[in-house]
């Protein structure tokens, strides 16, 4: 088993499965009617039947609301927290989901003040100096109640209401939990990962679950808990068409990619952050999102465009920031190589934001990811390179101890080999020894090549892989390897390296060209950069 060098090695030959799917996402959870201050009025007057346009009467809602929260931890004994303010409410829950050993129930309830939008009422004054009441839209300091629960589809969400009218709510849920129970009912054996899954017994099975997740179960979750908890609208304000709705805050879209052992993750992420810093260019996020972006001109795309690489601990990652979307890739769990999207504001896209564009969204997300993967790949790998190129060039010492030359770079042997074996890449049975001697012959410049020089030359092809030998015959056939290598350095050295040094070895040329014009500049930086130090000294 090889160790992973570049982008294209990892994911052709060490990768075991892989997973896409949705994420976490947080969603708004609203009343579309009572987002804008003549959608509160009408429902101060038409539902609650007042006349005067004052938030005043809805504290008395607000009041029922908190009680109620309060009366059903009571009494179903759900434990109560007050947060303390900086407390990590991820850490709360983990310590009661440890405790937890129901199969679905609210784990805790819990309170904590925070800065949202809200409506209050400011007196104002007619042209005749009357005052009256005004709802007008402002932001404060009040309670929110966290419930976190475990569902038996969605395992581990929260739940988040605002205490003050209009009550919105925002949820947060997990998408590869989801996927880990339905596989689990489906009876499809896995190890769970944080996040995903370590290890799969039918991932295309497991494809088809993630790929099923969407607006229809999110929503269904939200109602059947709506109906569970206590709820700030009475029954006769849904009935009146005052329910919730919901539209997508940010959502995250995963690709999982498990590899065969830690250390090709780790030698491959190396690579990934030193050839990949580019990444947040504008040029190359466009090829990530596949969207035109304008840095110049009357109306130029917003945002900032970045690439970040950050270490928590020994794990690096790779951050790609595109207007209000992240593209993260890290080492997940020294197991799989985690690459995923988050879309905060889906009208960076043109999306709205209503839960029913979540598969549009996921589209974006998913070829997001895959995009990024292929930018990597095409990427410039000087490790593979390198190692290809030594592997023709250098001699070979075999278990005998017998050294067979290599292959070197402006040899004009081995350059007569290379131009020689591309005049036999067509015959379908391939060439004998004789064919090879006559052409390799006429390129040198020769009468005659000896039988025991070209065995000498077929033997070196053969062990640096370039030609393989037709099994029972005497032909020898030329293998994809070294079809590349010959072309290439074939073209270097007949196209590049000749006329380059032609060009710059002449002591009296027809004409200036660039290639002279650039080392003659180059020198004279040279030059002057060494005066310079000398001065110095």
């Amino acid at each position: 088993m090889t160790v992973a060098r570049s982008v294209a090695d990892v994911l052709a030959d060490h990768v075991v499965f892989e997973i896409e799917c949705i994420d976490r996402m947080y969603c708004n959870v609203y009343v579309p009617q009572l987002q804008y201050a003549g959608g509160l009025l009408g429902y101060i007057q038409r539902q609650l039947g007042l006349p005067i346009a004052s938030t005043a009467p809805l504290g008395k809602i607000t009041d029922a609301f908190s009680a109620g929260m309060r009366r059903f931890a009571r009494e179903q004994q759900v434990p109560w927290v007050d947060f303390a303010k900086g407390q990590r409410k991820d850490d709360v829950m983990h310590e009661h989901l440890a405790r937890f050993t129901a199969q679905e129930g609210v784990l805790f309830i819990g309170r904590a003040q925070e800065k949202t939008g809200l409506f209050r009422t400011e007196r104002r004054r007619d042209s005749q100096g009357d005052s009256y009441p005004w709802i007008v839209k402002a932001t404060g300091v009040v309670n929110h109640f966290y419930v976190y629960a475990v569902d038996c589809d969605f395992g581990p969400f929260f739940l988040k209401f605002c205490s003050y009218f209009p009550y919105n709510a925002k949820l947060c849920i997990n998408g590869h939990e989801w996927a880990k129970r339905q596989a689990t009912k489906a009876g499809i054996a896995h190890t769970a990962l944080d996040n995903g899954f370590a290890t799969c017994a039918d991932p295309a099975t497991v494809q088809a679950i993630c790929d099923r997740l969407g607006p229809e179960q999110i929503d269904a979750l939200l109602r059947k808990w709506l109906a569970l908890l206590p709820h700030p609208f009475s029954p006769a304000d849904r009935e009146a068409g005052y329910r919730y709705d919901i539209s997508v805050l940010q959502a995250e879209f995963s690709l999982t990619q498990v590899l065969d052992r830690p250390i090709s993750g780790r030698v491959f992420f190396e690579h990934v952050i030193r050839d990949n810093l580019d990444a947040g260019r504008p040029d190359q996020v466009s090829l990530i999102f596949d969207r035109e972006l304008r840095r110049k001109g009357p109306r130029p795309t917003p945002g900032r465009f970045r690439t970040r690489v950050i270490t928590e601990g020994v794990t690096p990652s790779l951050h790609i920031d595109y207007k209000h979307t992240t593209i993260k890739q890290y080492h997940k769990e020294g197991r799989a190589l985690r690459t995923e999207t988050t879309i905060n504001n889906p009208d960076d896209f043109g999306i709205r934001k209503r839960l029913t564009n979540l598969p549009a969204l996921r589209e974006i997300g998913i070829s997001a990811n895959r995009r990024l993967l292929g930018v990597q790949r095409l990427s410039h790998n000087p490790i593979r390179a390198a190692e290809a190129f030594t592997a023709v060039h250098d001699p070979i010492i075999t278990d005998t101890g017998h050294r067979i030359a290599g292959l070197r770079l402006g040899d004009r042997r081995a350059h007569a080999l290379l131009q020689a074996l591309l005049m036999f890449r067509l015959l379908p049975n391939g060439f004998l020894s004789r064919d090879l001697r006559g052409l390799l012959a006429g390129l040198l410049g020769r009468d005659a090549i000896s039988a025991g020089q070209m065995s000498y030359d077929l033997r070196r092809l053969r062990a640096h892989r370039l030609i393989t030998r037709i099994p029972h015959s005497h032909r020898y056939r030329l293998t994809d390897t070294g079809l590349h290598h010959a072309m290439l350095l074939s073209n270097v050295h007949t196209r590049l390296l000749m006329p380059g040094l032609a060009q710059l070895a002449d002591p009296d040329p027809p004409a200036a060209t660039a290639l002279r014009t650039a080392a003659r500049n180059y020198s004279r930086a040279l030059d002057q950069l060494s005066q310079e130090a000398g001065l110095a000294a």
